[in-house]
C-alpha cells in the first residue's frame, strides 16, 4: 500500500520542520508527503524542500482558503491508494505507518483515525492540555477511544481514508468550524468503514500556552453548531456539557457572592471534581505541576467550549442568524 501524507500549512515553518523530521524516521517507506501552503506569510518552502533529499515530498502554495480546503487541494494531487491526513503540529512516532499499514492488512478500514498523546519533549502547558484534551473527566474524554458516544468520527489532526472514499464522497465542503465531523458523517452515510486504529498515535502539541488554548477551544464549541445546522441528529446531551458546567460555575458564584448556604453544596461539588482531575493528571504525568495546570486547562477546555457553544447556539439556532 502506497500512501500520500497531506498536510496543510498555514504560518508555521518551525513545525512543519519538525514533523517532517519525524517523518524521516519512518519504519515503513512506502509514502509521498504533500505540503500545502495555504497562503501562508511566513512561508515553509526552503524548509520543505531541504528534505527532499531524504522524504518523497512535494511543496505546494496556494491563495488562503481555510485548512478544509487545502486538504482537498492535496487529495487532487496524491499520488497514493491510501490518504493521511496530519496537523502540522504533529509529531508522528516510528512505527505510525507500520502499525497502520498491519491493521489496515488485517482489518481493513476505508476510513480511519487515531489517537494523540503528549510527547516527553512537550512542555508542561502542553502536557496539560493535552491531558484536557484526552481526559475521561471532560468532554476530551470521549475522543480516540473505543467507549466514544456514538459514531466513531476521525479527526483530522490523525486521520486516515481511501482514495475510493475520496473518489465517491469528495473532499470536505467547509473549510473550517468542525469540517472533519462533517466530512466523517458524510463518509457514514455512505456506508463506508469507519473506525479507531488504537495504536496509530501522534504527539499533538496543541497550542503552547493557555490564551491561544481558549481561542481554540471557543472555536470548537461554535464548531459544534456548525455540525448541528448540518446533521441535527448529531448533537448529543453529552455536548451540552461545558455549557451546563460554565452556567453551573457561573451560579455558584453568584450564590457565594449571596452568601446562601447552597453555595456550600456548590463548592464542595466543584472541590471534589476538581481533585479527581488534579490526582488522575498526577498519577498519569507524575508531576504535580503537570497537575495543577492540568486543572486550569481543564478549567478553560470546560468554560471556553461552554462560551463558544452557547454564543452560536443563541445567535445560529435561537435567532436563526446565517
Amino acid at each position: 500500500m502506497f500512501f500520500s501524507i497531506i498536510i496543510p500549512l498555514y504560518n508555521r515553518p518551525q513545525e512543519i520542520n519538525e514533523l517532517l523530521d519525524t517523518l524521516t524516521r519512518q519504519t515503513y517507506t512506502r509514502f509521498e508527503v504533500l505540503v500545502i501552503e495555504d497562503g501562508s506569510k511566513l512561508r515553509a518552502e526552503d524548509i520543505v524542500r531541504s528534505y527532499e533529499n531524504r522524504l518523497d515530498v512535494k511543496y505546494f502554495e496556494k491563495p488562503n482558503s481555510g485548512q478544509g480546503f487545502a486538504r482537498n487541494y492535496g487529495f487532487e494531487r496524491a499520488q497514493g491508494d491510501y490518504f493521511i491526513i496530519f496537523d502540522s503540529d504533529c509529531l508522528i512516532p516510528a512505527n505510525y505507518l507500520e502499525i497502520v499499514a498491519d491493521h489496515l492488512s488485517h482489518d481493513y478500514l476505508d476510513c480511519y483515525g487515531g489517537p494523540d498523546a503528549a510527547h516527553p519533549s512537550f512542555t508542561p502547558i502542553q502536557k496539560a492540555i493535552s491531558y484536557a484534551m484526552t481526559s475521561p473527566f471532560t468532554t476530551g474524554g470521549i475522543r480516540g477511544n473505543k467507549k466514544g458516544i456514538g459514531q466513531f468520527h476521525p479527526r483530522s489532526f490523525n486521520m486516515g481514508l481511501s482514495r475510493k472514499v475520496w473518489e465517491s464522497v469528495g473532499g470536505f465542503i467547509i473549510p473550517y468550524l468542525g469540517e472533519d465531523i462533517e466530512y466523517s458523517i458524510r463518509i457514514h452515510t455512505k456506508g463506508f468503514k469507519i473506525g479507531l486504529i488504537p495504536d496509530a498515535k501522534v504527539y499533538h502539541k496543541r497550542r503552547t500556552n493557555f490564551r491561544q488554548f481558549f481561542k481554540q477551544l471557543h472555536f470548537f464549541g461554535r464548531a459544534r453548531i456548525n455540525i448541528y445546522k448540518f446533521f441535527p441528529s448529531e448533537l448529543k446531551l453529552v455536548h451540552f456539557f461545558p455549557a451546563v458546567f460554565t452556567l453551573g460555575l457561573l451560579t455558584a458564584v453568584i450564590l457565594n457572592i449571596l452568601g446562601l448556604k447552597i453555595a456550600l453544596l456548590a463548592n464542595a461539588m466543584l472541590a471534589i471534581y476538581f481533585l479527581l482531575i488534579f490526582f488522575h493528571s498526577l498519577i498519569k504525568n507524575k508531576s504535580p505541576k503537570v497537575a495543577f495546570l492540568s486543572l486550569i486547562a481543564a478549567f478553560i477546555q470546560l468554560t471556553a467550549y461552554g462560551l463558544g457553544f452557547m454564543q452560536d447556539l443563541w445567535k445560529r439556532v435561537i435567532l436563526k442568524k446565517a
